[in-house]
């Protein structure tokens, strides 16, 4: 049995969740997302509470039983807190600014570079932090890379777009001849 899989999935309230045979809808204060579910995995509701079973111990089933369950549970997690990711630009002139739903990044090329923040997702910038921030956990983060993707933290300045969690390994550089 999935360890992942045969946990039960809480319920907040202000939260529904409608189960169909080919769907999932998660209601919540946030907004609502839609999610298919897969054939041999059963989805049930009780007493506040979601349980995600699978039909039998075929090697598909078992490997989409933990999928679907961490699917749905991050669904609800979305609809009722919501997901967000902070980025860190570094550098000398790196800068960036919000034009309406777009970020204009200026990261040291001869141009300024013009983000266009999907819709479902939100950014805000204060000083040299970006807050992207929505309801689907795999679009912010998808948002997030592509914006860290533009400029990389490189490794001996450490300039570029990083998230603020994580740690940019140095190196020194050249040894020059003693």
């Amino acid at each position: 049995m999935s360890r992942v899989g045969k946990q039960p999935i809480t319920i907040p309230s202000g939260v529904t969740i409608t189960v169909d045979d080919d769907k999932v809808t998660v209601n919540g204060s946030k907004g609502s997302l839609e999610q298919f579910t897969m054939p041999g995995i059963k989805i049930s509701q009780a007493d506040g509470m979601l349980n995600v079973e699978r039909q039998n111990d075929e090697r598909q089933n078992r490997a989409r039983h933990g999928l679907i369950r961490t699917l749905i549970s991050n669904m609800v997690t979305g609809v009722s807190q919501g997901f967000e990711k902070k980025l860190e630009i570094n550098g000398v002139g790196y800068r960036v600014q919000q034009q309406g739903t777009d970020l204009k990044l200026n990261l040291g090329f001869s141009h300024d570079v013009i983000y266009h923040i999907p819709a479902g997702v939100t950014a805000a910038v204060e000083q040299n932090v970006i807050t992207v921030s929505g309801i689907d956990k795999q679009q912010v983060g998808q948002v997030a890379a592509e914006i860290r993707a533009l400029k990389k933290p490189e490794p001996y300045k450490g300039k570029g777009i990083k998230y603020v969690d994580e740690r940019i390994i140095r190196k020194s550089g050249k040894s020059g001849k003693e």
